[in-house]
């Protein structure tokens, strides 16, 4: 009794315990599921947020609904195919049940789990599927809001919106089309095996009626897929790049296209006897058909356009192809906006004599010695006031009127460090933005070499504006994310500026007052935040109030180009204040990868130059693209992040079919005020782009063209160690021989085209400049001269130095070297500012600032010499005018700035090197190749210092240490006398 009435106790309470175990897992599954699912919709609702508080929701509702539908309705094809197809297989299986023992196996084993199988196969392929086809949504929307282009191609002469819009669109629908059908066909074919339509046995293969009409059917609609495949393969012509030019060649033309039109016309026809032996159940023809088809694919498609090629136009290359390169020319320049460049022969000269600048004074005059490469350490040093703030380590080249004259102007903003700030309260509560912006004068600098700053300080005051709103919320430094903004009353929690007052030992206080980012003050709102950026802190923070605002995403390339996707954005936005605001001026592009005869470029490579190289400028993705436009500026406002962008190409069709996408999103440039007009300046990627084009497409002539005699590069940078990487594009003041007056321009230089070996002559070959002027003191106004290109073409028997040749004769002065060697006595380190190349005097001139910084870690770089080059001839001084006389014969007849150049005491002054700084002294000129200038016992004292110098490097090489010490003593007394040589000269 007692075994009897106890044993069923522990099978009870087993019991009652396996169903609380059983409940356990699902409600922690659910809880996760549902974890989940509340995160995943704050990411969406945190964006809804975003894009409504921007006024750009329509952008991000558009582009997500598109690419949910693609999906589904994708998704939905695939599956309901390979659906239909098992379904139609199970349906029409054989009844008489006679099947192998192991296909009896094989259904016993699929029959229970059959209806789920056939649901959850079709679905998990169909998703697949439709990834692929969502990730497309820019090339279906294209194709239904196109716009035409007015312009047909020369050889079917279809609107070139086809090839852009169109042909992209049906080649993707081609594909995801027959990737169905081969899904449905694999699935069908299976279904039928295992249920037995389909028998393999000895005496061979054995098919229903249903399996082979099934079967048939969808190897027939795969054959007209083909052929539609192959129609379009004759427009794909156009655009394919695999022979030595883009598009359709002499076989193309007369053997590819001809052959496609037949193969499409067979696919059809073997198309249809698939169809017919389905039904009769004979399937000679279709086999012999298809076996046709792969031979016409092979002789036709592949061996006579070869045969046409290898022994027709081969021979005869150039008389044939004549007409095709020359569509591939005009073609290529049209798609990159190089056909209405203006090209001028300019015979250079070599040979200098006085008075040659007396023509270029506009030029002379605005010769930019600031380079915005290498004075951010200086900015940093005398205009970052905290270590919280920081500049970029590139800064930027713009124009301001000053005092009724245009001024070239190196300007950056005062932007935070956030790697100084620490602890989640300071680096999202207090330090949220940066303050002001400071700019200096291109084309002159203090008697000591530092930055002439035009606007400077805090509070910000200058020549730009005293009255601008200064803060900077969103800058390429700011911060992640900062919570900002009160109600009135609220004490302000935010560090504003630095205090002025001496007495006051506190920064200044502020509160944000824009409307820059969605409210977080709602617990849910603060919720959904604290879960996107992983922050508790931000959940238990009394700091964030109920009238907060959170400020995300303040990038501006990347908020462009977030409120912009179907854009490409420059890499560089650049800072300019308008209308007393800061705001960023971005670039944006529109680009294709289908337009006719269009040679293409991989965006990342054409763009790639030693500011990309050294992350400067942000790289451009590595896109290939034929075709592009500058049809976007945008405006990012540094205090409220509000975004506008600007229809500046109105006449895009690109743009235009963007616009019917996204209508009232962007503006026309007419909106635009003509302050902002002002500050619009040509895109350096787009010129980039275009000088690497230019290369070979300066080039008009066909035969020449063949020919590829006259291949160009550019050059690399000379100033860089790493000389493998192309010299970047300047922003100068200057006036284009037969100008008549002078543009603010981005420049490049050209070379002959570099091989290997490093051998070919780096001459000039070609200077080419964009006017970069767009505004015409009116609102809305565009500048007709605005991106204007003109090229200077010199001889090719050309002997001008190209960039390279110029800073090696520079490098290789004996009397320039000396004196380099002497600034860099005591640690300190000289560097070679940008090398300018301007069209003056009837030559190329080339000028370069040279820089000394001092040891230490507040050291920063002040100008100390400006290099001036002219054919053969150098020029080396204290001051810009001073260098231009040495080279033109004692008088260039230029035209300087007032302080394009230093007093070389001031600058001793200010390196500790002594004497009194005077403003406006002007120094003796500097010994060079081509002009002597200073006293033989300077001279002397500088050959001595130049041979001590060499023996205590050829006594260090032998070990003789004693010859060692005597060299470095002879050294130090050649340096004195040199320095004193130096200051009784002045």
């Amino acid at each position: 009794m007692t075994a009897g009435s106890t044993s069923p106790r522990p099978s009870s309470r087993s019991a009652q315990g396996r169903p609380k175990r059983g409940a356990l897992l699902p409600t922690v599954i659910a809880v996760v599921v549902l974890i989940a699912l509340f995160v995943g919709f704050t990411q969406v609702y945190t964006d809804v947020l975003w894009f409504e508080q921007l006024g750009y929701l329509r952008v991000f509702v558009t582009r997500n609904l598109s690419v949910i539908a693609l999906f589904v309705v994708s998704a939905l094809i695939v599956a309901a195919l390979m659906f239909l197809s098992m379904w139609l297989a199970h349906r029409s299986r054989p009844r008489d049940g006679a099947v192998s023992d192991t296909m009896a196996k094989y259904q016993q084993a699929l029959d229970p789990v059959r209806k789920v199988v056939m649901a959850a196969v079709p679905i998990i392929f169909g998703l697949f599927a439709a990834s692929t086809v969502a990730s497309q949504w820019k090339t279906v929307l294209l194709f239904f809001n196109q716009e035409p282009f007015g312009q047909t191609d020369p050889q079917f002469h279809l609107d070139l919106g086809f090839y852009v819009f169109t042909l992209p669109f049906l080649r993707l629908v081609i594909g995801f089309l027959v990737t169905a059908l081969l899904l449905a066909g694999v699935a069908g074919l299976l279904m039928h095996y295992v249920y037995g339509g389909i028998r393999i046995h000895e005496r061979g293969l054995t098919t229903t009626r249903s399996a082979r009409v099934q079967l048939g059917s969808i190897v027939a609609a795969f054959l007209a897929l083909q052929a539609v495949n192959f129609w379009l393969d004759r427009y794909a012509t156009l655009i394919k790049g695999s022979g030595k030019w883009t598009g359709a060649l002499y076989t193309d033309v007369n053997a590819v296209i001809p052959t496609k039109g037949i193969l499409a016309v067979a696919a059809i026809l073997v198309a249809v006897l698939f169809v017919v032996a389905g039904f009769i159940g004979r399937w000679k023809l279709p086999v012999i058909g298809v076996a046709m088809l792969v031979v016409v694919a092979v002789v036709a498609g592949g061996l006579y356009p070869w045969a046409v090629q290898r022994f027709q136009v081969t021979p005869t290359e150039q008389a044939l192809e004549n007409e095709y390169i020359q569509r591939n020319i005009t073609m290529t320049r049209q798609a990159y906006g190089l056909d209405k460049t203006e090209v001028t022969p300019y015979d250079a000269t070599t040979e200098t004599e006085k008075g040659a600048l007396r023509q270029d004074t506009e030029t002379t005059s605005n010769i930019r010695l600031l380079d915005p490469n290498v004075v951010s350490s200086a900015f940093a040093q005398l205009q970052q006031f905290r270590p919280y703030y920081q500049f970029p380590e590139m800064l930027n080249v713009d124009r301001y009127d000053i005092d009724g004259q245009t001024q070239d102007t190196v300007i950056a903003p005062r932007e935070l460090n956030t790697d100084q700030i620490q602890g989640w309260y300071n680096k999202s509560v207090v330090y949220t933005h940066g303050y002001g912006v400071v700019a200096a004068y291109g084309s002159r600098v203090q008697a000591d070499g530092k930055p002439e700053f035009m606007q400077a300080g805090i509070p910000s005051k200058g020549q730009i504006s005293d009255d601008y709103e200064p803060r900077i919320y969103f800058g390429e430094k700011s911060p992640e994310y900062s919570v900002v903004g009160g109600a009135e009353g609220d004490a302000p929690l935010e560090l504003d500026r630095p205090q002025t007052n001496e007495g006051d030992a506190a920064d200044a206080k502020t509160t944000f007052s824009g409307d820059g980012g969605p409210n977080v003050g709602n617990l849910f709102n603060k919720l959904s935040y604290s879960i996107k950026f992983q922050s508790t802190d931000m959940l238990l923070s009394d700091a964030v109030r109920p009238e907060s605002q959170i400020l995300y995403d303040r990038n501006p390339r990347e908020r462009v180009e977030k409120v912009a996707p179907y854009l490409t954005v420059d890499g560089k936005p650049y800072p300019a204040v308008v209308d007393n605001k800061v705001v960023w001026i971005v670039d944006a592009y529109t680009t294709a990868e289908s337009y006719p005869y269009s040679t293409p470029s991989v965006l990342q490579d054409a763009t790639k130059d030693t500011q990309t190289a050294q992350g400067a400028t942000a790289a451009l993705p590595a896109d290939r693209v034929n075709y592009i436009r500058n049809s976007v500026k945008a405006t990012v406002n540094a205090y409220d992040g509000s975004v506008e962008l600007y229809a500046w190409d109105d006449q895009d069709p690109v743009l235009k079919s963007w616009q019917k996408v996204f209508p009232s999103t962007v503006k026309p440039y007419s909106q635009m005020s003509a302050d902002l007009m002002k500050h619009v300046r040509y895109p350096e990627d787009m010129f980039k782009v275009q000088r690497e084009l230019l290369n070979r497409y300066h080039v008009t002539d066909a035969n020449s063209f063949y020919a590829n005699d006259d291949v160009w590069s550019v050059p690399n940078d000379p100033t860089q160690q790493n000389r493998d990487v192309p010299q970047p594009p300047y922003y100068l003041s200057m006036r284009m021989p037969g100008e008549k007056k002078a543009n603010f321009s981005l420049t490049s230089s050209f070379i002959p085209q570099q091989n290997e070996s490093g051998n070919t002559r780096n001459v000039m070959y070609g200077f080419l400049s964009a006017n970069a002027d767009a505004g015409t003191g009116k609102a809305g106004e565009k500048s007709p001269e605005y991106g204007k290109l003109r090229l200077l073409e010199l001889p090719r028997s050309s002997s001008v130095p190209g960039p390279g040749q110029a800073q090696n004769n520079f490098n290789s002065n004996t009397a320039v070297s000396n004196e380099l060697n002497i600034l860099r006595q005591g640690a300190s380190e000289v560097i070679n500012g940008n090398l300018l190349t301007l069209p003056a005097g009837d030559g190329m001139l080339y000028v370069q600032p040279v820089y000394v910084q001092s040891s230490g870690d507040a050291a920063y770089p002040t100008l100390r010499k400006v290099l001036v080059g002219f054919g053969e001839k150098v020029g080396y001084a204290p001051t810009l005018d001073g260098a231009l006389d040495q080279v033109f014969g004692g008088q260039s007849g230029a035209t300087t700035d007032k302080g394009a150049g230093i007093s070389e005491k001031a600058a001793d002054a200010a390196q500790g090197g002594g004497g009194e700084k005077q403003d406006g002294d002007k120094a003796s000129p500097s010994p060079s190749a081509s002009q002597p200038s200073r006293s033989a016992s300077l001279q002397e004292a500088l050959d001595s210092a130049n041979k001590a110098m060499k023996d205590s490097d050829q006594a260090m090489k032998d070990g003789d240490w004693t010859k060692y010490g005597e060299a470095q003593d002879r050294l130090k007394r050649a340096v004195e006398d040199a320095m004193a040589q130096e200051g009784q000269s002045k």
